[in-house]
């Protein structure tokens, strides 16, 4: 016979498995470093902008991630995947303290598993840019603009590693998740 709190799909205290105590403790760690990770990408990549002078004075060559619409595809989907850690956070830290909770935690994989994809999509498109902008393509006829803006592409390099963190910590999280319904 289940309890009262069981038909929100959650199991009463007696029956709670203590090691997913721990792993509801390490989720909610990991949705703060994927936090850092995806925003600290976002602010990284929206704040990138470099200005070149041209032999004229008045003529000034910019390069900013708003003037491709892959790198603001990327700003975006890192911002909505911090606001999604960050409301998650709450259903982490309710983890942790009823670790027998079970709808919540397949909601969670489900949620995690979009996100993931939204944030791969979003850093794999812009990762094909930066190399772009680091190689050129002979072929298409598009030269390598880094060693002109050499502080622009720093700065989208730089942020696709906290996005592909994120990338990984999401997986992470989802086999946590599995790993914690399994042993309910």
């Amino acid at each position: 016979m289940k309890s009262e709190g069981s038909e929100a799909g959650e199991d009463s205290k007696d029956s709670q498995p203590k090691g997913n105590r721990g792993i509801s403790f390490l989720d909610f760690i990991m949705r703060i470093v994927a936090i850092l990770g995806t925003l600290g990408s976002a602010i990284a990549m929206g704040t990138s902008n470099e200005n070149l002078p041209s032999f004229k004075q008045f003529i000034r060559f910019k390069a900013e991630y708003k003037y491709l619409p892959t790198f603001t595809f990327f700003v975006v989907a890192n911002g909505m995947v911090s606001a999604y850690l960050a409301v998650s956070l709450v259903l982490s830290i309710l983890h942790i303290v009823m670790s027998g909770a079970r709808i919540t935690r397949v909601v969670l994989i489900f949620f995690d598993t979009v996100m993931m994809a939204f944030l791969t999509s979003g850093a794999s498109a812009a990762a094909a840019i930066v190399y772009l902008a680091h190689k050129g393509n002979a072929r298409a006829n598009w030269i390598a603009i880094c060693q002109q803006y050499n502080s622009f592409c720093d700065r989208a390099s730089g942020s696709l590693v906290g996005s592909f963190i994120g990338v990984l910590v999401f997986l992470l999280l989802i086999i946590l998740s599995a790993l914690a319904l399994s042993r309910n």
